[in-house]
């Protein structure tokens, strides 16, 4: 596979990690440490490349019942997380609440696994096309990783330009992204 389509596939898929990214370091409240940084970045990259081995592992046999439901998944994982995140922006109470740290724990391998569901149709296409499938997953867990690391740097820098009501927007862009998969896989 030619470098310059590895490279556009790569981007492409790592936009989602991307716009995620953004919406964590707000949901973070800007606050985002070098830990946050390393986590998401090295789960979004990780989970990036391991979807499309797991993609191309599976080869034909399984795609029509993969590409029946992923889209459904990637939706609900979005918009959880997201209507937690707007709960958390609306809850009153004191500006000391710290939301929950979307980079730990379920929160952490719900985005990842979201983030990188189309990733899994690619592995697949790459072994319908008997593509070699060792360098494309290192650019795309690469791509993925640096996505979200200029996302948190992003996202970090329009908090406090924005104050709280950023969280709300972190949600709504989370949700947003979910109803883009479904739709693009609806339509």
């Amino acid at each position: 596979m030619p470098w310059m389509d590895m490279l556009i596939i790569a981007l492409g898929l790592a936009m989602d990690a991307f716009a995620v990214a953004i919406a964590t370091s707000i949901v973070l409240g800007g606050a985002v440490s070098g830990r946050h940084v390393f986590r998401l970045a090295f789960h979004f990259g990780l989970f990036q490349a391991l979807m499309p081995i797991l993609g191309w592992a599976a080869g034909t046999t399984v795609a029509a019942h993969i590409e029946a439901w992923d889209h459904w998944v990637a939706f609900g994982l979005l918009a959880v997380i997201g209507v937690r995140a707007i709960a958390g922006s609306l809850g009153g109470g004191s500006e000391t609440r710290r939301p929950g740290d979307p980079t730990r724990g379920v929160s952490l391998v719900v985005l990842s696994v979201a983030t990188s569901i189309d990733a899994l149709a690619v592995g697949l296409s790459f072994a319908m096309l008997q593509v070699a499938i060792w360098t494309p997953v290192a650019g795309l867990g690469v791509g993925a990783a640096v996505m979200t690391m200029l996302g948190l740097a992003l996202g970090s820098r329009l908090v406090p330009r924005f104050g709280k009501r950023m969280e709300a927007v972190g949600g709504l862009v989370l949700i947003a992204i979910g109803i883009k998969i479904l739709i693009e896989h609806l339509a």
